[in-house]
């Protein structure tokens, strides 16, 4: 999956002047990302159309030599993308970006408001009351997705008893982005720092719940659970890197690349492309706005996610994390809820991370779900925590 990201497919644009092997001449090199950026959705619904195209010819015996149109290195052996046919009569009726962000711009702040902590202001999803019978949930998201992915899973938990939160990391969804420098370098350190402040800006009183799952900043949520255990009654892992054998997604190989990661940070779809890449699944269209919304809106949240990977010491965090949460220095119950069709983290990096702490640690493997199970199924994650907490 990886060389998928690092790949990119050579891109053929349609032109109805010219024969198809002319058109098949054009490459990722001849028209940049950028040309197409504005106009992502088109692009990417002509790409399912394409993808269902071609496996109609290749049933009826038909063959063609030109690639499948994948502009932007989609993955592609996604089954439920190839029924994905959502090519509108007018492609231009989606409108330029101004257009789709005044579309876009009230969407997916659902339970959330702005919270004020220190010098920065964090966006907060809430479900249930102080009071609610079953204690307090804590949700952290990793990267470069947003709390949006826990709005399910925070709403049906809320009616078993619990009082639930979800922020948006500083530089992710629709909190601050400080320019690095400025008060904010987005180091392991701050994010601690900042999340222990709004922790107490909230009122959150330990020990609390706590639910992890994904990359980077998802990771440093493990992390300040290894500086906090006295703060934790109990910990639930969704698919995150969690031994020193977790690969890491091409998208934060391409990050650290000197140049290529600014170009790569600044890609508007990066979010979703980053979902449907990990998961058997394709995001319906009003997800897909959600997600894509931050970064279409500015570029603080690519440069955000970019400053924060490269940064990031990948291997020496698992490291942290698998000898952190092992037998004799870990003995808080754990849940790793794992969703078993993850195209990014297998499911013996799960296994690996359970037979560390087989006292401790209890493995929920999820059929169905991807990298992001509370996205792909959260009534199954629902369950899972519900049982656990």
């Amino acid at each position: 999956m990886a060389s998928t990201l690092l790949s990119p497919s050579p891109l053929n644009l349609p032109n109805s002047s010219s024969s198809s092997s002319s058109s098949s001449n054009y490459s990722i090199e001849n028209k940049t990302i950028a040309a197409v950026n504005d106009n992502s959705r088109y692009w990417r619904r002509r790409r399912t159309t394409r993808i269902a195209a071609k496996a109609s010819e290749k049933e009826e015996g038909k063959s063609d030599d030109a690639p499948a149109f994948n502009p932007f290195g989609f993955v592609t052996d996604n089954p439920s993308s190839r029924s994905a046919i959502q090519l509108p009569e007018n492609p231009a009726e989606d409108g330029n970006v101004g257009q789709m962000l005044y579309r876009i711009e009230d969407k997916g702040k659902d339970y959330g408001s702005y919270i004020k902590s220190g010098k920065l202001r964090w966006f907060v999803r809430e479900t249930g009351l102080p009071d609610s019978r079953n204690g307090t949930i804590v949700f952290l998201h990793g990267a470069p997705t947003q709390s949006y992915s826990y709005r399910v899973v925070m709403s049906q938990l809320s009616d078993y008893g619990f009082h639930c939160f979800a922020p948006d990391w500083i530089g992710f969804g629709f909190s601050d982005k400080p320019q690095p420098g400025y008060g904010f370098d987005y180091t392991e350190k701050e994010f601690h720092e900042e999340f222990d402040k709004l922790l107490d800006v909230l009122g959150i009183k330990s020990p609390f719940f706590l639910v992890v799952q994904g990359f980077l900043v998802g990771s440093y949520g493990l992390t300040w659970a290894l500086k906090n255990p006295s703060r934790l009654s109990k910990l639930a892992i969704l698919n995150s890197p969690l031994t020193v054998s977790s690969p890491i997604p091409g998208l934060f190989q391409q990050l650290r690349i000197p140049f290529f990661g600014e170009f790569t940070s600044q890609n508007a779809i990066m979010a979703e492309r980053f979902i449907e890449a990990g998961s058997p699944y394709v995001l319906k269209l009003e997800k897909a706005d959600v997600y894509r919304l931050p970064y279409l809106a500015s570029s603080g949240p690519g440069f955000a996610l970019l400053e924060a990977a490269r940064k990031a010491n990948f291997k020496d965090i698992s490291s942290q994390v698998a000898a952190g949460f092992a037998s004799g220095s870990w003995d808080k119950p754990v849940l790793v809820a794992w969703g078993i069709l993850d195209k990014y983290l297998p499911q013996s990096v799960a296994e690996e991370f359970q037979k560390g702490n087989p006292n401790s640690v209890k493995l929920k493997l999820i059929e169905g779900a991807g990298h992001m199970p509370q996205e792909d199924w959260p009534e199954k994650v629902v369950e899972a925590l519900r049982v656990f907490f």
